[in-house]
C-alpha cells in the first residue's frame, strides 16, 4: 500500500489504470502485490476524520471557519452491476444540456478560503444511498464535522460561528433547524422562484381573535410585494461593474408538513433569517 501511495504521488499526470502504477520504478513489487494490497487493505474513516479535523485550517477575517457542503457524483454508467447506482444530475457531457447519468453521488464537506484557489481542504465524504434522505445525511454529516472541529479546539467558546454554505438543493431551513444547538450560520441559496413571508404585524388594540403567526407574503418575482430593505450596499467590481446588494431582516418560509418536515412533532416552528438579494 506505501508502494501503491508513492507510485500514486510519483507518476506523471493523471493515474488512468491501477495497474499502469506497477510499471513505476517507485512500486517495486508485482501487479499481484498491487491487487493485494487494495483487496487487503483498509482505513480507519473515524481516525482520518479526526487527523483531517485536527490539522491548520484556513480562516476569514476573524479567524471565522467557513465550510461549505455540496454533492459531486462519480459516474458509473458502464458499470451496470455495480451496487446502489442513483441517477446524478450533471452538466457539460452533452452540448448546452444537462443529463442523468448512472453513478454513486457524495457529499462532501469541505473548508473555503479567502481568494480565488483550485485548492480545498476536503473534512469528510459521505455516500449517498438510493434509500437515503438526503436532508438527514447532511445533518448527521455537518454536525459530526462540526463537533470534530470543536474537540480538536478550532472552535472555541468566544470564537465567531462557523459558517456553513451549501447550493439551492439543500433545504437549508431543515438545516438551521436540525443544527440550532451548534455554534453555526448557514448560507444557503434559494430558488428565485420562493415565496417567503415577513414578520407578523404589531397587534392593534382592541382587535380580537388569534393573533397571525406570518407577515405578508415576500415574492421573489414580485418586486411590489417587497418592503423597504433594511439594508442596501452598492460596490464596484471589475468584471460586472456595480453590483447592489439588499437584504432583509427576520423573512421565513411558511412550513408545511411535507417533505422533511413531515414526521416533525407538534406545532412547526417559526425559524426567521436575514435575505439577501
Amino acid at each position: 500500500m506505501f508502494e501503491l501511495v508513492d507510485a500514486v504521488l510519483c507518476a506523471d499526470g493523471a493515474v488512468k489504470s491501477p495497474v499502469d502504477l506497477t510499471l513505476l520504478p517507485e512500486h517495486r513489487r508485482g501487479h499481484g502485490a498491487l491487487y493485494g494490497g487494495l483487496n487487503h487493505g483498509r482505513i480507519d474513516m473515524d481516525r482520518l476524520r479526526t487527523i483531517l479535523a485536527g490539522l491548520s485550517l484556513p480562516r476569514f477575517d476573524g479567524g471565522r471557519l467557513v465550510l461549505a457542503v455540496d454533492v459531486s457524483p462519480w459516474l458509473r454508467s458502464d458499470a451496470p452491476c455495480s451496487a446502489d447506482r442513483l441517477f446524478c444530475h450533471v452538466y457539460g457531457r452533452a452540448k448546452t444540456a444537462s443529463q442523468f447519468i448512472p453513478g454513486w453521488p457524495y457529499s462532501f464537506v469541505a473548508v473555503l478560503e479567502p481568494g480565488a484557489t483550485s485548492w480545498t481542504a476536503v473534512l469528510d465524504a459521505v455516500r449517498l444511498g438510493p434509500v437515503d434522505d438526503a436532508t438527514a445525511v447532511t445533518a448527521a454529516q455537518l454536525r459530526g464535522v462540526v463537533e470534530r472541529l470543536i474537540t480538536a479546539g478550532q472552535w472555541q467558546a468566544g470564537d465567531p460561528h462557523i459558517v456553513i454554505v451549501s447550493d439551492a438543493g439543500y433545504d437549508v431551513t431543515r438545516l438551521a433547524w436540525v443544527l440550532r444547538d451548534l455554534p453555526v450560520e448557514l448560507v444557503g441559496r434559494v430558488r428565485s422562484d420562493r415565496v417567503m413571508r415577513l414578520p407578523k404585524p404589531p397587534r392593534m388594540h382592541g382587535v380580537n381573535g388569534r393573533p397571525p403567526k406570518h407577515g405578508p407574503e415576500f415574492r421573489f418575482t414580485k418586486p411590489e410585494t417587497w418592503p423597504e430593505p433594511m439594508i442596501t450596499t452598492v460596490t464596484d467590481t471589475t468584471n460586472y461593474g456595480k453590483a447592489e446588494t439588499q437584504a432583509w431582516d427576520q423573512v421565513h418560509p411558511r412550513l408545511t408538513h411535507r417533505s422533511s418536515w413531515l414526521h416533525h412533532d407538534g406545532e412547526l416552528p417559526l425559524i426567521e433569517g436575514t435575505l439577501i438579494g
